[in-house]
């Protein structure tokens, strides 16, 4: 949360010092005052394409949107969070998925952690195409369908994770806060069904990401860029209710039901004594992070498109890039706090590594046997 904060100035080209002229940096280190600008009256509320007279694929953007738009802040910031996203995501949960799939008893709570899983390691996979993009100064390579495909992909696999969460979630609480409830309900049957459930959701959200023409080309220049700036007609009869949908099914209500099942878990675990504050720091630990990470890109989005008026919250796409490029960090934290913190979790990946080492079978078994005494469902 501290690190939007401190994203706002810089994404949206405010001079930390001096609040009354505003200064937008350009790629080339330059700078022009707002009050230069040509465009009367305040500035649009994100970065919307006048579509040029004689060509619908070529837009036109004002010119403190184009310089936030090729400024440093995408072009260097926003790719290397997700370069950082892509390079501890991708061995993190790939290594995760393959020990729960191979080296953990399949319960129910399995089965959700290896969805999980498999729904952070597909957004790391889904982050190369747009780390090039952004550090090719914002110009795609890739023809139209691939944009159309890898914005689906990275929304929908991020809001994945946050559904396949929230059903961890509910798993927690009928183990924790109902635990003779839970030999009945918490089964494979269950689980499944969240699963399922999440990734059809998800899917449904991302779908009208693929529907809808997104690359463009800049005017008066060579970018081609996806996503990034869209017909100003489109975004107010098409966008915005795909985002505002996205953002509320997808994010708030997920959310919101991690905060009533986690709330009740952390009571039910505080009730039970200085026993059970290793689960109590953890699950406090999960429901922070899934809130710092996921609300504040989602919030902007709702305020992105609140109001039709393009007057109404100035290059407030500028402060979203970033912010949505945070929220891709949770990929890397996820294994950390759900798989890698338990003890009986390393004992198991520090095995298969062993395995993978020749001449060290022997040292496996006798020195590394599965762990005994520990926590032995703190990941499950």
């Amino acid at each position: 949360m501290w690190a939007l904060l401190l994203l706002w100035p810089l994404a949206l080209g405010f001079s930390l010092d001096d609040t009354q002229t505003p200064i937008i940096y350009d790629d080339d280190g330059g700078s022009t005052e707002r009050g230069g600008d040509s465009t009367p009256g305040p500035h649009p509320r994100s970065f919307p394409g006048q579509p040029c007279a004689n060509d619908s694929n070529t837009l036109e953007v004002p010119g403190s949107s184009r310089a936030l738009l090729l400024g440093w802040v995408p072009t260097r910031l926003v790719p290397a969070l997700y370069g950082l996203a892509l390079a501890v995501g991708l061995p993190a949960n790939g290594l995760a998925l393959w020990v729960l799939a191979t080296r953990v008893p399949r319960l129910p709570s399995t089965v959700l952690l290896m969805n999980l899983a498999a729904a952070d390691l597909l957004l790391a996979l889904a982050l190369p195409p747009r780390v090039t993009y952004h550090l090719r100064g914002q110009r795609w390579p890739f023809g139209e369908a691939v944009c159309r495909l890898d914005t689906a992909a990275l929304y929908g696999h991020m809001y994945g994770s946050v559904l396949l969460l929230a059903a961890v979630s509910l798993d927690r609480y009928l183990a924790v806060v109902h635990p003779l409830r839970a030999r009945t309900l918490r089964g494979q049957r269950l689980a499944i069904g969240l699963c399922v459930t999440a990734w059809l959701v998800a899917a449904a959200l991302a779908l009208p990401l693929a529907l809808q023409q997104q690359t463009f080309r800049l005017s008066r220049s060579d970018h081609v860029l996806c996503h990034d700036v869209l017909p100003v007609g489109a975004q107010a009869s098409y966008w915005r209710p795909a985002f505002i949908c996205l953002a509320v099914l997808g994010c708030f209500l997920p959310l919101l039901a991690m905060l009533l099942s986690y709330g009740a878990t952390l009571r039910t675990l505080a009730a039970g004594g200085r026993r059970y504050g290793h689960a109590l720091r953890l699950t406090a630990l999960v429901l922070t992070t899934a809130v710092a990470f996921f609300a504040p890109s989602n919030v902007l989005l709702l305020l992105h498109y609140s109001n039709p008026d393009p007057d109404a919250w100035g290059d407030l796409y500028a402060a979203y890039l970033p912010s949505l490029a945070l929220s891709t960090l949770n990929s890397c934290v996820d294994p950390f706090i759900y798989y890698y913190v338990s003890a009986e979790f390393r004992s198991k990946v520090h095995e298969a590594m062993l395995r993978w080492a020749p001449g060290t079978a022997t040292a496996s078994r006798e020195g590394c046997s599965p762990a005994t005494g520990t926590r032995s469902s703190s990941f499950v």
